[in-house]
């Protein structure tokens, strides 16, 4: 158990997480042209080959330092509201303190996506040095498999280093479809995560190209069990999966590319993880027009794509701004792209 005056810093340090997060979403309604979400990549190389994945290999070397400042650098001119940082696994990165500690320093919320293999005491102490302000690992199962080896065998010890030593928010997040042997494994998780003081979110797995087949009678069974527990636990926008757990469409207004972008090992800006090539433009040549653009383009992979947090940016401009390509050239000059939708 925590003691009471970590418990104390820690409920400090979530109040302010929380007034941050507040004024950001307040600036994501008042302003469209700056993203909201970033998804950068230091390192492709992974520890681990899940069958389902394709963002990883097992040779890529780690991003030098200072293409990874100036990448950040350049996500804080474009007033990115959150870098998460991703990979491959990011904890192979000799340096990622310091990029967590650049993405504070240009005023934007760090995050960090693990399999969580490599955390011990120490490091996430120095985690929490570096100003890291929030975590997810995703485990696929209570026993590995084939499928994958992020396991709840393998990672309890290291949920329950989390748990004592973490100065930032953690969530797990638990997955079924995709191949997942034992659908059941997504409850007993997501019980564990809660139990420890975690937050915790079901995922749908996606295919390589970000879509799926609907889930199956028992996957779905436990999908819902899981979004029964969504006043508890639950800290994702993630309606949307109703849909996909069915194998209807979403109607919405995929944001990729100017509210959510999506760059990789190369310093390239993609719509998503799933989607990547397009628009391929590199983030240091990225501009306000290229935000604008994307900001009104349809994506034809949108009816059908699981991937959460495009969906999650997405939902702060579902009311506005229908996507037209017609539009695209009316696109305003000044800040803000609300005026089109009246036009």
């Amino acid at each position: 158990m925590p003691s009471s005056s970590t418990t104390l810093r820690r409920n400090l340090l979530a109040a302010y997480r929380n007034l941050r997060g507040a004024a950001m979403v307040a600036h994501a309604i008042a302003d469209t042209d700056h993203p909201l979400l970033a998804h950068i990549i230091p390192i492709r190389r992974c520890n681990l080959a899940c069958e389902y994945c394709n963002e990883y290999d097992d040779f890529s070397k780690p991003v030098p330092i200072e293409t990874m400042f100036r990448r950040v650098d350049k996500l804080g001119e474009l007033g990115t509201s959150v870098v998460t940082i991703s990979g491959g696994e990011p904890l192979l990165h000799p340096e990622l303190d310091a990029i967590i500690t650049r993405i504070r320093r240009r005023g934007a919320v760090a995050g960090l996506i693990t399999n969580g293999y490599f955390l011990t005491a120490d490091r996430i102490q120095k985690l929490n040095r570096a100003g890291l302000e929030w975590l997810q690992i995703s485990i696929d199962n209570v026993t590995p498999d084939a499928v994958s080896k992020k396991s709840l065998k393998v990672l309890d010890k290291k949920l329950q280093l989390l748990a004592e030593h973490a100065d930032f928010h953690v969530n797990i997040n638990s997955v079924v479809g995709g191949g997942v042997s034992n659908p059941q494994d997504a409850l007993t998780i997501g019980k564990r995560a809660l139990e420890l003081g975690f937050s915790s979110t079901v995922g749908i797995i996606h295919d390589g190209g970000g879509q799926l087949q609907p889930l199956k009678d028992e996957e779905r069974a436990v999908y819902h069990e899981m979004k029964s527990m969504e006043k508890k636990s639950f800290t994702r926008i993630n309606a949307f999966q109703d849909n996909i757990a069915t194998g209807r469409p979403n109607e919405w207004r995929c944001r990729a590319g100017a509210r959510y972008l999506y760059i990789c090992e190369d310093g390239l800006v993609h719509y998503c993880s799933q989607q990547r090539g397009y628009p391929g433009i590199p983030l240091e040549k990225y501009t306000i027009n290229d935000i604008r653009r994307e900001y009104l383009t349809e994506k034809s992979c949108a009816p059908h794509c699981t991937v959460s947090c495009v969906h999650q940016v997405s939902i702060f401009d579902s009311w506005r701004a229908p996507q037209h390509p017609d539009l695209i050239h009316h696109a305003p000059q000044s800040s803000g792209l609300v005026q089109i939708a009246s036009e």
